[in-house]
């Protein structure tokens, strides 16, 4: 009996040891398991952490995405062609002088500036007496009107455009003005057109010629008048355009001259269209229509 109880409190002592050892074979499985996923975890965040820092740039600064791919450019405007005008009273040859104003090529007369880089202007005036046959009188004046660029008011050659609209259109609307004709000129910058109408005044019947051309920047406006008094015939109207025109091609390409470079690129200027003159630029108007004042003038 106390062989078997010996038996008996050994296989007991056998069976807790095994148990014993399946129970540390267990704790020490949970323990393994559990520290997979602590494992995966610490792995995944040093692979993100990796990964931030490829995509930013030196200095720890986050990247910063443009739309397009290229920076929004900054406010700026194109530089003025022209930065300089010719002398206003030296931009026609004698012979052309000779030919608009017989007896007075020597008379020009410069206009006041207060900046001769902007604006400028001359004038000459002629009368050609014949007694009792009466006389030919002839007027011609030419300005010049330059922008600058500018961040507020656009481009030079954006400004010129709708100041040489707007001249344009002061020449077709002026008071009394009869059988008036608008015409494209060539040869005289990037725009040109000519207006001409008739004017009854006291002195007798004028022909009024304003040329306008633009060049770059740059606005030329020639205004060329011829009567006939005291009996004299009325001057042809086509010969008096031709000739108005031959100066505005010389007083645009004297701009050129002024500037250190060769003759203006030109081209056939079209006569405005309503719509464009609607759409002129009111900053870029004339303090004074040249055809108005030359009537006055007159």
């Amino acid at each position: 009996m106390q062989r078997v109880a010996v038996q008996r409190d050994d296989q007991r002592a056998r069976n807790e040891r095994n148990a014993q050892r399946r129970a540390g074979r267990l704790r020490r499985g949970l323990v393994c398991a559990a520290a997979v996923p602590a494992v995966a975890l610490f792995a995944t965040a040093c692979s993100s952490d990796s990964d931030s820092a490829a995509q930013q740039p030196a200095g720890g600064s986050s990247p910063v995405t443009v739309p397009g791919g290229s920076a929004a450019p900054s406010a700026t405007v194109q530089a003025a062609k022209y930065q300089k005008l010719p002398e206003p009273c030296a931009v026609l040859s004698k012979k052309t002088l000779t030919a608009l104003v017989p007896k007075g090529a020597t008379s020009g007369k410069e206009g006041t500036s207060n900046d001769v880089a902007t604006r400028g202007s001359c004038s000459w005036s002629s009368l050609d007496n014949n007694g009792v046959k009466g006389s030919q009188f002839r007027w011609l004046n030419i300005s010049f009107l330059r922008f600058d660029s500018d961040t507020s008011r656009g481009s030079g050659e954006q400004q010129a455009e709708a100041y040489y609209t707007n001249q344009v259109r002061g020449a077709q609307s002026v008071s009394g003005a009869k059988n008036t004709k608008t015409v494209p000129v060539s040869g005289a910058g990037d725009q040109a057109t000519a207006v001409r109408y008739d004017l009854k005044k006291k002195e007798g019947a004028f022909k009024q010629q304003t040329v306008v051309a633009r060049v770059a920047n740059v606005v030329v406006t020639v205004d060329y008048n011829g009567a006939g008094l005291a009996g004299e015939k009325t001057p042809d109207a086509d010969a008096l355009t031709k000739a108005a025109e031959k100066a505005a091609v010389e007083a645009v390409a004297s701009v050129s001259t002024a500037n250190g470079s060769g003759a203006p690129a030109s081209s056939s200027a079209a006569t405005p269209s309503p719509s464009a003159s609607k759409s002129a630029s009111k900053s870029a108007s004339p303090t004074a229509s040249p055809s108005k004042s030359a009537a006055k003038k007159s």
